[in-house]
């Protein structure tokens, strides 16, 4: 006797058609694809650049107030505590914290591709209605207007890093050390939600110019290498060394022009680690920043975070370029694939 087959059977099959059909379909849209492929250059921007990014975040640090009848001990040089981190703590402390940026960096950036593509469009109907590019004045406010929404997401993660990064280095071999999880749970009791968004408003004044800086000068160095590669009907095949230089580019003068106010906002939230608040907010971190260690501080560590910039940036946009041609040119291929 063969069983009846249960109710809602082929209402399961159809829902799972479904869900495999949204996928294709979503793809197949502009946005969906500069969705995903964001997500794939902000992935290999934090495989490339994590390293600098932790000698970044230790030489913006305060230097430890001295001992009684002792010198004040001089703040180090990136070479010198790159080889002090490696020979105290090992090459795996350079990569403490990348879980947390990682883990979230995908949607990130797949959100910030995805709204500045749609700001930009916006902003400049016209222009895009046809074959025509985004002026460059709607490309740097679409690059603001993203900056500022994207640091909802940003700043919580980028302080779970920071808190992950300055812990390895207050910590010796054979001490717990916690995850990103894990100290997101602990700021979460301790200080509350108001915790978890400590830094935020300096994390929108720093990364809303900076972003429409961003755009602007990567879309402007890729048209001069390669002109008329931002064209719809133009020739977009530019090579991977205008998509590395490009994008290399964006990140230094992004980075440049937002320094001072990323050395407050990392100081701002390595607050709370472990010791109390020792900066009342931006104004009073940057005020006794400079009053204490002089207007270098606000400098300090630039060269790493240039170096890192110009490394992470090249590879953002060249793994997000590359991903949208795979995505135009296989997809049409391989949904026919997926449907049969």
């Amino acid at each position: 006797m063969v069983a009846a087959a249960p109710a809602g059977t082929y209402s399961d099959d159809s829902n799972c058609g479904g869900s495999m059909e949204f996928w294709p379909e979503f793809l197949a849209t502009s946005g969906g694809s500069e969705f995903v492929a964001g997500g794939v250059g902000g992935m290999a921007g934090v495989l490339a650049g994590h390293p600098l990014d932790t000698l970044r975040i230790r030489l913006q640090q305060p230097p430890p107030p001295p001992a009684a009848g002792l010198a004040h001990t001089p703040q180090p040089s990136a070479a010198r505590l790159l080889r002090g981190i490696l020979r105290a703590e090992g090459p795996s402390a350079l990569y403490r914290g990348m879980a947390a940026p990682l883990a979230s960096v995908a949607f990130q950036n797949a959100m910030v591709f995805q709204v500045y593509a749609i700001l930009s469009r916006s902003l400049d109907p016209e222009r895009s209605a046809t074959s025509e590019p985004p002026s460059y004045a709607s490309v740097a406010l679409a690059g603001v207007g993203t900056g500022a929404l994207q640091t909802l997401i940003l700043s919580p993660v980028e302080l779970v890093k920071i808190r992950l990064q300055l812990e390895a280095a207050g910590h010796k071999h054979g001490r717990h050390r916690r995850g990103p999880v894990e100290i997101a749970r602990d700021i979460l009791r301790r200080e509350g939600l108001r915790g978890v968004y400590r830094g935020l408003t300096v994390t929108a004044l720093r990364d809303a110019p900076a972003h429409g800086v961003y755009f602007w000068t990567y879309e402007r160095a890729r048209e001069r290498l390669h002109p008329g590669c931002r064209r719809q009907d133009g020739d977009e095949d530019e090579g991977l060394g205008t998509m590395l230089v490009s994008g290399g580019l964006a990140g230094v003068a992004s980075w440049v022009c937002c320094y001072p106010l990323d050395v407050v906002k990392s100081r701002l939230q390595a607050q709370g680690a472990g010791s109390a608040p020792r900066y009342r907010g931006v104004v009073d971190c940057f005020r006794r920043s400079v009053r204490e260690e002089g207007l270098p501080v606000l400098w300090r560590g630039l060269g790493t975070a240039v170096a890192r910039a110009f490394v992470v940036n090249g590879a953002i946009f060249s793994a997000y370029e590359l991903a949208l041609r795979f995505l135009a040119s296989g997809s049409g291929p391989r949904l026919v694939m997926e449907e049969n």
